[in-house]
């Protein structure tokens, strides 16, 4: 039988079945995510809320593995693309520069040696201004104190130092500018030989690789020796030995620890930190390079002690001392002489610097005690002896203030130094020194020559005239035999500046050189000859090659018994004439000569030894008050002869002449001495030497000798004077 149905529906409850055995219902077991609950009910629903941090934290720290490493990931994958794109740049600039292979660190700029005729250092010219010195010929203290300062991983590094690069760019960074490169002495040195200052990419790639190129190529030690013989050290000096004696007036060898920490300060900014501009900058930084020194183990406690406590240097804002004068001199005749400088070579000079200070303490000191007073800023000297060899040259006060040469580049007028010529010529034209002339106002056109003071004296012998420098005698000798015979007797005897050939140039109106003025004296030393001028004797290259000498003849351009009249009266200038300030013991004779208002005042004076011109004024041509050729000129002249001629046995003029009482005033003319071009008769004999040191002795070193020179006369084949070596020894 079929089962009864019942109309009620039976459906399924989720809440707590109750007397049922089996509920149909859903827990909190049951769920797929547990339900939150703010405050678990017991114990247990506390360890389900506790697990759930725990696997918050985890997710978090598996969070913060993810963004490191995908950090690392992406620094990594950065640095391949940065490291592929530096090589590109590497590259791409590397492959502008030539060929490795063809590689050759360029030659130092070659050094000129400039030294005296006894072998002392005057100067050291040329591009680096110093010669090339080895490590062991320098202080040990320089290369330690630039390294400490510069590279302290020197030794170790390979060219690039990555410690000191990292360094430098953090302190970059720190003070939000470029304060450190970062350049070890390699890469400066590379720069400095190869490239330009330009702060580009392109050059500081190229840079890097000659470095590691450098290092490849020398030792380390041959590579500091490049680098201290080739580095600016300020105020024109390169290179250890150029930047010692600029600033300390001494060898490389000779330096003190204290200046080896000053020149190694200078690196950072030479110009700026250089001692001849700002000695308390340089001073500061050369502390900062003695800790440094210190702290590296390089020095003890006691030297670190000593050089802290070492007075600061100061320097001259340019090179001191008047020998200077005289290297620029041989700087410019050199090129003439040997042609282009291309190697490193040493010109042995004339000078003798023993006189050379004699001289420059004459004219500093004269002119310190009255150059106020006599409104006078400015003083030239020349010695030069027979042979023509400049013993003594001053161009100016102080070569330091200025290095304009007024002795071989100021033109002024030479006043009644220029007479002696006047009166040479006229004694050619046969007059004698006891001719006479009438001493007054002569008119000639619309000149009128005037005696200094406006005195005459009437009828006058013309030594008489010389001696008292009367310019109405010497005026009218000039009209006598022509001033243009005035102008090729001066000319003759070695005046080379153009001369006006008018009725003034007897009283010296044409501009003319201390020097050239000087040089046209010798000729009454040296008994009528006239020398090449010169201050350069040899050049030599390095092992010792001659590649100079100097050598040539010294023709006659006039006859002994002119040169004896002339000594005679110019020896009566000194005596009791205008120059009498100047006389010192020994027989002398000279002229004294002084321009219009004092413009120029001159001395010109010469013994047997040598001959000696003195110039003072202004450089504006400003007149000075009350100095004439007899005041300070001749005091100078007697200050530096006197200590010149100290120790040297007396020797008389170059022939004196006595009157003959039967002649007449004036004598039968004699055909002068022609000019160099055309002398066949003109000897030259080995004209005397100078006096070179203050002991007289006849040596290479001194050049001080007093040898009798064999009489000669008109007729005689030229013969070559040879080198200042023959002249001194006599062969």
């Amino acid at each position: 039988m079929a089962r009864r149905r019942t109309g009620k529906r039976i459906e399924p409850e989720f809440e707590k079945a109750t007397g049922r055995k089996r509920a149909l219902s859903v827990s909190q077991d049951d769920r797929v995510l547990p339900a939150r609950s703010r405050k678990p009910a017991s114990g247990k629903g506390r360890r389900k809320a506790g697990g759930a941090r725990k696997s918050r934290s985890a997710g978090k720290r598996r969070g913060l593995f993810g963004l490191l490493r995908g950090a690392i990931y992406w620094s990594l994958i950065l640095a391949i693309w940065g490291g592929i794109g530096l090589a590109g740049i590497v590259a791409w600039y590397g492959a502008k520069m030539p060929s490795a292979t063809t590689w050759e660190v360029p030659a130092r700029p070659p050094n000129v040696k400039i030294v005296s005729v006894d072998g002392r250092l005057i100067a050291n010219r040329g591009m680096t201004g110093g010669e090339a010195v080895g490590l062991h010929e320098m202080s040990p203290y320089i290369p330690q104190a630039v390294i400490a300062i510069e590279d302290r991983r020197f030794y170790s590094h390979f060219g690039i130092d990555p410690l000191g690069l990292a360094r430098a760019m953090a302190s970059n960074i720190a003070s939000g500018k470029l304060r450190q490169g970062g350049s070890t002495l390699t890469q400066q040195l590379a720069k400095n030989m190869f490239l330009s200052p330009a702060r580009t990419i392109e050059r500081k790639v190229q840079e890097v690789l000659l470095a590691l190129w450098l290092e490849h190529e020398h030792t380390k030690d041959q590579i500091l020796t490049m680098y201290l013989n080739r580095v600016y050290f300020g105020s024109g000096a390169y290179g250890v030995e150029a930047a010692s004696r600029r600033y300390f007036g001494k060898p490389a060898r000779d330096v003190s620890l204290a200046e080896a920490a000053l020149l190694a300060g200078l690196l950072k900014a030479p110009s700026r930190l250089s001692p001849a501009r700002d000695p308390k900058a340089a001073e500061e930084r050369a502390r900062l390079v003695i800790a440094a020194m210190r702290e590296q183990g390089m020095i003890g406690e006691t030297e670190y002690a000593v050089a802290m406590k070492a007075p600061a240097t100061r320097a001259a804002a340019y090179w001191t001392g008047s020998e200077n004068y005289v290297a620029d001199r041989v700087m410019e005749e050199l090129p003439g002489l040997i042609g282009d400088v291309n190697q490193d070579v040493v010109v042995d000079t004339t000078l003798d610097l023993t006189l050379q200070k004699l001289a420059e303490n004459s004219i500093r000191e004269l002119i310190a005690r009255n150059g106020k007073a006599r409104r006078v800023s400015q003083g030239a000297l020349v010695s030069i002896d027979g042979s023509g060899a400049v013993r003594a040259m001053v161009g100016g006060y102080d070569y330091a203030n200025s290095q304009f040469d007024r002795a071989t580049e100021a033109r002024r007028q030479p006043g009644s130094t220029f007479k002696p010529f006047v009166y040479l010529a006229a004694l050619e034209n046969g007059r004698r020194p006891d001719s006479v002339r009438t001493d007054a106002p002569v008119r000639i056109g619309k000149w009128t020559p005037e005696n200094y003071g406006g005195k005459y004296f009437g009828k006058v012998t013309l030594a008489t005239a010389l001696k008292k420098s009367l310019n109405s005698v010497a005026a009218q000798l000039a009209q006598e035999v022509g001033p243009k015979t005035v102008a090729e007797v001066a000319h003759r005897m070695g005046i080379e500046s153009d001369l006006a050939a008018n009725a003034s140039i007897a009283l010296g109106t044409s501009e003319v050189t201390p020097l050239e003025l000087t040089a046209a004296y010798v000729p009454f030393v040296n008994g009528g000859y006239r020398p090449d001028i010169h201050v350069i004797r040899r050049v030599t290259t390095m092992d010792g090659k001659v590649i100079y000498e100097q050598k040539g003849a010294a023709p006659r351009v006039v006859r002994p018994e002119y040169v004896a009249m002339m000594n005679t009266m110019m020896h009566g200038t000194v005596e009791d004439g205008t120059a009498r300030s100047a006389d010192f013991g020994w027989p002398a004779a000279g002229k004294t000569g002084t321009t219009q208002n004092s413009r120029d005042a001159w001395f010109v004076g010469y013994t047997s030894n040598l001959v000696t011109g003195v110039w003072f004024g202004n450089d504006d041509g400003t007149p000075m008050k009350g100095v004439t050729g007899g005041s300070l000129p001749a005091k100078a002249w007697k200050t530096f002869m006197q200590a010149a001629h100290e120790g040297l046995p007396k020797a008389p003029l170059r022939g004196m002449w006595t009157p003959d009482p039967a002649a007449g005033d004036d004598i039968r003319p004699v055909a002068p001495v022609g000019g160099r071009e055309n002398l066949p008769m003109a000897g030259a004999p080995r004209p005397p030497a100078a006096v070179g040191g203050r002991n007289g002795t006849a040596d290479d070193r001194t050049a001080s000798v007093n040898r009798p020179v064999p009489k000669v006369g008109v007729g005689e084949e030229p013969r070559n004077v040879g080198s200042i070596l023959d002249v001194i020894l006599g062969r």
